[in-house]
């Protein structure tokens, strides 16, 4: 088990205020994220944020075939329970681990409390509201105009930020799912990567070996989304 890293490795717990900070450095706790694992369920006020650090998150909204539709990704930039202090308690969505790996966790009313006292942490925490709602926004512009091998790399390169690395434990069936498409589709689209010699997969696996050809094939939604994480978000602090 790694220590509580300090300074985190968490982009967003690093520009949180040292007063802030030093209140939660006590609370948080690190644990470990399996993949596919249900951090918060569909209209459940969650009970504890997560501040990834190696793990992935996916927002996903549950359609009443039962198929899921991911709606934004988050990592080593932001948290995973922002209803915890928007006022609404509970969303539609489910948050569940895509990528396994490390996280910092911290009692939710702890960050309610800091978020009503403290006017710097709120406005920190609701700039990084304004990036989630910019990516889940984008996501839903993309699905609709953007061909699907486009999309992909998208979702590549999204995930490859967060946290940063080469590698991603994926299935196919599994992609589709985030994507909202078809597994031949995904199948299809990842071929051609592997052809272009932008990816290598084996079962469950799949190596980046040219991001910079992932960019050029990418819709424009990608650099939207990382232009308004450094837009509204501040550069990390020395907690």
């Amino acid at each position: 088990m790694p220590d509580r890293i300090d300074p985190p490795r968490n982009l967003l717990l690093r520009a949180v205020p040292p007063p802030v900070w030093a209140r939660w450095c006590a609370e948080l706790e690190p644990v470990r994220l399996a993949s596919g694992e249900l951090l918060y369920d569909v209209d459940r006020a969650p009970r504890h944020v997560h501040f990834p650090t190696t793990a992935l998150v996916s927002l996903v909204y549950p359609m009443l075939n039962g198929e899921p539709a991911e709606i934004a990704v988050i990592g080593h930039e932001g948290l995973v329970g922002t209803t915890a202090f928007m006022g609404g308690s509970s969303t539609p969505s489910q948050a569940v681990v895509h990528s396994a790996g490390w996280a910092l966790r911290l009692d939710a009313q702890s960050l309610r409390d800091d978020f009503e006292r403290d006017d710097a942490l709120r406005h920190l925490l609701l700039r990084y509201a304004q990036a989630i709602i910019t990516q889940i926004a984008l996501t839903a512009v993309c699905n609709r105009r953007h061909q699907l091998d486009a999309r992909l790399c998208r979702w590549l390169l999204l995930s490859l930020d967060s946290p940063p690395g080469p590698e991603l434990t994926m299935t196919h069936e599994r992609l589709a799912n985030m994507l909202g498409v078809r597994r031949e589709g995904v199948t299809t689209a990842v071929a051609a990567l592997q052809r272009q010699g932008l990816l290598h997969c084996t079962r469950g696996h799949m190596v980046v070996l040219s991001r910079a050809g992932l960019e050029q094939r990418a819709c424009e939604c990608y650099d939207v989304v990382r232009r308004e994480y450094h837009r509204l978000l501040p550069e990390p602090q020395a907690n």
